[in-house]
Parts: structure tokens; C-alpha cells; sequence
């Protein structure tokens, strides 16, 4: 009889058809299937794409103008994201297929080289400095424009974005206050900073304008054909065409323009305020052109993980020379430029200061080799500095062979990584976890947008599950958030 729960052994030729059809199969799901990084990836980019869809929806009901600048900074940033993160998953699925299917198991290629250590990239104090005309800016003369601005920062496939600036010709540079912190970065990184300005009018078309024509349209037109009006604007809502009246949301709403950009890399990187050129990407005769200097001020500091996480640690014996014979049995922590000495392995979490340290720098020398025969003790390890005129060096034992090995692959890896990350071994750069971005003014003195627009579009409108977004403030714990 049969069961569901019966398990048998069920028997294919070897060499069928079938047989080759299952082994296909089973090579197919083992290509394509998603690594748990690349599902990660994934989920980031299916949030992106309902973001997307929520400031779509979003931009179509503004009726202020800070709202649809807020809300056309958040799609631009959201479409940046999207396809940053497409080409990721592309790069990463062309990389399996090369590695899976172009390398044979018995093909034995060149040993892996050693790639430096992972960090973290922080700027911050971003200004950017002005020129205006004298007759502007001393003389108050002319016609008085603004300009609402932000920054859109990316390394990687990590893309971040500043606040939106009012700026006129009452300020003499623009100032962002918030950093931004990038989590993985290795020491090629190339930081993108690409600065954004929409000409901000006092009294310019919004996208709500052609939804409320229609409403008037639609009460005046009779019952039959406002219904037919009504139910094509509704439609057009959400999918990004209109058949009627409706534009595109990209074109309702203000429009964004590219000012400048430039490109950061670890050259730049300085404990310090400095100065970068900028690369202008606007004329006057652009709509949203602002008279910039061409220069962008800021703070960029780095930090590797091997100088804030400890890169290795165990039981050594620590002998200086013209010392004792014997030395002196110690735990040990390689941490950044420092081999810590503690008593006991507690002593780490405790805060205990550590009974030596010795200094591990571009400088030092390594060397490994046999302080004598005696068995127990032929496992060392010497560390060399020189302080002017004198060497200082100190002999490392361990109790075995692998534990040797270790400490040496972790020195190796130290000094590969220092030659990579360069300025930035040299000390520990102060890095600051950015606050919570604070709301915009200009949206918070107006109150929320779900109680300023009309309640008829209540219903329509709907959030993705993910919750609320800094994107997207303002949003009441009570909006809908079916799909």
C-alpha cells in the first residue's frame, strides 16, 4: 500500500536518459542556488523595488513643495539603490558560473593570494563653499532663487544619502551635518560623492496639481464620464503612466540635476579636515545651475579591522634579550600595532594593563628559528624594533609547531595588511557612529502628509511590509500596510 511517509530506495539504469536528466537537475540547482549572502542581497533589493512603488504613490498625492522634493530625493536614491544592487547579484552570479563551471575538480590552479583586511570609511563635516556674484550677495540684487540640494555617497554597492538643504545666496557654503559610515570597504575603495540641485520656485506645478484638475474635471463633466475620469486617474496612480491628465511621477514631480561629483580613495584618507577638488557637471544656463566654488571640504578617516579586532591570541613564553633565561609565561593578543603581553588570559575582558607590550610596526623585523635544543623549547619566534641607535628584541616560545605557525601567518597577514591600508595603521583614526537622521524641518513644521492630502486617497495608498523608512518620514503607525 501506498504510503506518503514510506521511503524506498527507487533503483535508475546507470547511464539512462533519466538518470542524466536528475544528475542535470541536481548540477542546475547547485549553480543557480543563493548563497545566504546573495539572499541578503536580494531581500535588499525586493525592499528597494517596494520603496520605489511607495514613493511613486507618494509623489502623486504631495501637494507642498518641500513634500515632493523629500519624496523625489527618496526615488532617486531608491533607483540608485536598485541598480547598484542588480549589478551586484549580476557580478556574484557570473562569478559562480565561472568558478563552478569554467575550474574542473581536478584541475589544481595557483594557491590562493592573500587579500588584505576588510574596514570601515566615515566622512564627515561635508561643506561645500559657494561663489556668488557681488552684486548678489553685498548688493541683495536680483531675483532671490533657492535651491534645495543633497549628497548621494556610494562605495561599494552601499549607497547612502545627506539631508536636503534649502540654500540661497544668504549662505556662503553649503552644510551637511550628519556623516556617513561605510561598513565594508577594503583599501581600494573609490568613494563617490555626486552633489544634487533642484531649483526650488515658489509657485511651480506639483504633481497633485493634475489630480486636483481632474477631481474639478470630473464633477463637471457629469456622473457617467467623471466616474471614467476618476477611475483612469486612479489607475494611473501607482503604475507610472497616465491616460489621461496624469503624467509619469518622474516628470510630475521637481527634477533633480547632477551638479558635481568626485571620487575619494584611501589617498584622501587623513585624521583631519581637508579639501578635494569637484568635478562641475552644470552651466549657468542649467535651470538648477548654483554657483559652486568647486571644492568639497570634509573629514574622511578609515579604519581596518586588524587594527581595532584582535588578530590573534594564545600562551607564549616572552623572553627579552640579556634577561632572564626562562622568561616569563604569558598570554598574548596581536591587536593592531601592538603584541600585548597580559598575566592571565582573564586579564583581557577585565581591563587589567598588560605586563608587556611590544610594538609591531612597518619596521619590525620577524624571524623565526630555535633558541636551542632542549625538548619543550624549540618553538620561538624573535621580534626586532629599532629604537635609534638600539635593537630591542624579544623571543616568542610556543608549545608546538602549529602554534607557531599560527602566530607567524597572523604577522605575515599584519604587515600585508598595514602595506595596504598605508596611512591608516599608523594610529587609530576616531570614527563616530553617525546619529539618527533627524526630520526635515520643513515637513515636520507642516505636519504629516498622510493628514494634509485629501481623504478620498486614503484607501489607495499603501506602504510595503519592511515598516517605515528614513527615506520616507513621517509616516503614522496607522497607514495600511498591505501589499
Amino acid at each position: 500500500m501506498f504510503s506518503r511517509n514510506h521511503r524506498s530506495r527507487v533503483t535508475v539504469a546507470r547511464g539512462s536518459a533519466l538518470e542524466m536528466e536528475f544528475k542535470r537537475g541536481r548540477f542546475r540547482l547547485s549553480l543557480f542556488s543563493d548563497p545566504p549572502e546573495d539572499t541578503e542581497l536580494q531581500r535588499k533589493l525586493d525592499h528597494e523595488i517596494r520603496m520605489r512603488e511607495g514613493a511613486c504613490k507618494l509623489l502623486a498625492a504631495c501637494s507642498q513643495r518641500e513634500q515632493a522634493l523629500e519624496v523625489t530625493k527618496s526615488l532617486l536614491v531608491c533607483n540608485s539603490r536598485i541598480l547598484s544592487y542588480m549589478g551586484e547579484l549580476q557580478r556574484r552570479k557570473e562569478a559562480q558560473v565561472v568558478e563552478k563551471t569554467g575550474r574542473r575538480p581536478s584541475d589544481s590552479g595557483p594557491p590562493p593570494e592573500r587579500s588584505p583586511c576588510r574596514g570601515r570609511v566615515c566622512i564627515s563635516d561635508l561643506r561645500i563653499p559657494l561663489m556668488w556674484k557681488d552684486t548678489e550677495y553685498f548688493k541683495n540684487k536680483g531675483d532671490l532663487h533657492r535651491w534645495a540640494v543633497f549628497l548621494l555617497l556610494q562605495l561599494g554597492e552601499q549607497i547612502e544619502d545627506t539631508e536636503m538643504i534649502l540654500v540661497d545666496r544668504t549662505l556662503t557654503d553649503i552644510s551637511f551635518q550628519n556623516s556617513v559610515l561605510f561598513t565594508e570597504a577594503g583599501p581600494d575603495f573609490e568613494l563617490r560623492l555626486e552633489l544634487y540641485g533642484a531649483c526650488v520656485e515658489e509657485e511651480g506645478a506639483l504633481a497633485g496639481a493634475p489630480k486636483r484638475l481632474a477631481t474639478k474635471l470630473s464633477s463637471s463633466l457629469g456622473r457617467s464620464s467623471g466616474k471614467r475620469v476618476r477611475a483612469s486617474m486612479d489607475s494611473a496612480g501607482g503604475s507610472g503612466s497616465s491616460p489621461i491628465l496624469l503624467p509619469t511621477p518622474a516628470v510630475g514631480g521637481p527634477r533633480y540635476h547632477l551638479l558635481a561629483q568626485t571620487t575619494l580613495t584611501l589617498a584622501a584618507v587623513q585624521d583631519g579636515f581637508r579639501t578635494h577638488d569637484l568635478t562641475l557637471t552644470s552651466h549657468e544656463e542649467n535651470p538648477a545651475w548654483l554657483p559652486l566654488y568647486g571644492s568639497v571640504c570634509c573629514r574622511l578617516a578609515a579604519q581596518p579591522l586588524c587594527m581595532t579586532q584582535p588578530t590573534a591570541s594564545g600562551t607564549l613564553r616572552v623572553q627579552q634579550a640579556g634577561q632572564l633565561q626562562n622568561g616569563a609565561r604569558v598570554h598574548g593578543v596581536l591587536k593592531g600595532t601592538n603584541l600585548f603581553c597580559y598575566r592571565r588570559r582573564e586579564d583581557t575582558d577585565t581591563g587589567e594593563e598588560p605586563l608587556l607590550t611590544i610594538a609591531i610596526n612597518k619596521a619590525t623585523r620577524v624571524r623565526a628559528g630555535e633558541l636551542d635544543q632542549a625538548p619543550g623549547r624549540p618553538f620561538t619566534l624573535s621580534i626586532s624594533n629599532q629604537y635609534g641607535d638600539d635593537e630591542v628584541m624579544h623571543t616568542l616560545q610556543t608549545d608546538s609547531q602549529e602554534a607557531l605557525q599560527s602566530w607567524r601567518e597572523a604577522l605575515w597577514q599584519l604587515f600585508f595588511d598595514m602595506s595596504q591600508w598605508k596611512q591608516c595603521c599608523d594610529e587609530i583614526m576616531k570614527i563616530e557612529t553617525p546619529a539618527p537622521r533627524k526630520p526635515p524641518q520643513a515637513m515636520a513644521k507642516q505636519g504629516s502628509l498622510y493628514h494634509e492630502m485629501d481623504p478620498s486617497l486614503h484607501s489607495t495608498l499603501k506602504l510595503p511590509q519592511e515598516g517605515h523608512s528614513p527615506l520616507l518620514p513621517h509616516l503614522p503607525k496607522s497607514w495600511n500596510t498591505g501589499q
